[in-house]
């Protein structure tokens, strides 16, 4: 076999030293705010728009990724984080992008993150369940959780996600959805990037861009907001951290409160108190997954 010259070593050295040094990016994807999203329909295996909506999902990460790119990103993370976790058509990805599938796991909408990347960007994200304006709003579970509260404030997803993100240092950079969804993102999380992809009308109803435009949005958006990471903030809790949920039912908070760490605070609520941020995802996580007839 030829030995490399030592003029190829060097290049080859020097664009490998490249890659490591361009900012890695983590994408949290979700489903309800991607174009064109108004009902179960779209957004789940048994309706009849889901396989069309899987693919708009699909092709709203990867114009974030090529935004991402274009900004000088290197290596991308993405987290399907919808639903069952097996949404994205993951051979439309391209091969040097990793994904994370599937549940449970441990920092839920957000696992793979760390403090090795530079931004985050959500995509398809929703307004919390006290919001009274965006489409199909509900924080974490639609059928059980009426409200969510961290440090007494009610939060949408985002907000919970973008303080794992800024406990690891790292800044939420864009976020895209409805309206209602940017607006509220934003109002938790601080300054960043947004792309309306569509505007609320009602909760199973909405006005929205067509899927191409959503992506030439998307990109441009994940362009902008990966070139000016560095200008926006972290959103930090510093523990301890004070989770207060809401049910819908009175059950779950009975039996919560059976659980030493839990305190029951009405017929409907529980409070839990965290050492971090970190904690209260993990309790989330057994909160809405955890059943006796779980099985391997």
């Amino acid at each position: 076999m030829r030995p490399f010259a030592p003029a190829v070593l060097a290049l080859a050295f020097a664009g490998s030293a490249a890659a490591q040094t361009r900012p890695r990016v983590f994408i949290s994807a979700d489903m309800e705010g991607v174009v064109g999203t108004v009902t179960g329909d779209q957004l789940g295996p048994t309706g009849f728009e889901y396989g069309r909506f899987r693919e708009f999902m699909t092709r709203e990460v990867l114009a974030a990724i090529r935004g991402a790119r274009a900004a000088g990103a290197g290596e991308i993370v993405v987290a399907d984080a919808h639903g069952n976790g097996e949404n994205l058509l993951i051979e439309l990805l391209p091969s040097d992008v990793t994904v994370v599938r599937s549940w449970p796991r441990p920092l839920g909408m957000m696992q793979g993150i760390d403090s090795t990347f530079a931004a985050v960007i959500f995509l398809g994200y929703h307004a919390g369940t006290t919001n009274p304006r965006g489409v199909r709003a509900h924080t974490f579970s639609s059928a059980t959780l009426a409200d969510v509260r961290l440090n007494g404030r009610s939060v949408p997803e985002g907000g919970v996600n973008a303080a794992v993100a800024g406990h690891f240092g790292v800044p939420v950079v864009m976020v895209s959805g409805d309206d209602a969804a940017v607006d509220e993102v934003r109002s938790v999380a601080g300054s960043m990037e947004g792309a309306v992809v569509k505007w609320s009308t009602g909760f199973h109803s909405a006005r929205t861009l067509t899927p191409d435009s959503s992506y030439r949005l998307i990109e441009a958006t994940a362009a902008r907001a990966v070139r000016r990471a560095r200008e926006f903030t972290p959103f930090r809790l510093p523990g301890p951290v004070t989770l207060d949920l809401r049910f819908k039912n009175y059950r779950p908070a009975e039996i919560l409160a059976y659980l030493p760490n839990v305190d029951r605070t009405d017929a409907h609520s529980v409070r839990f108190v965290g050492r971090d941020i970190l904690e209260i995802v993990r309790f989330l996580q057994f909160v809405t997954t955890y059943a006796p007839s779980l099985e391997p």
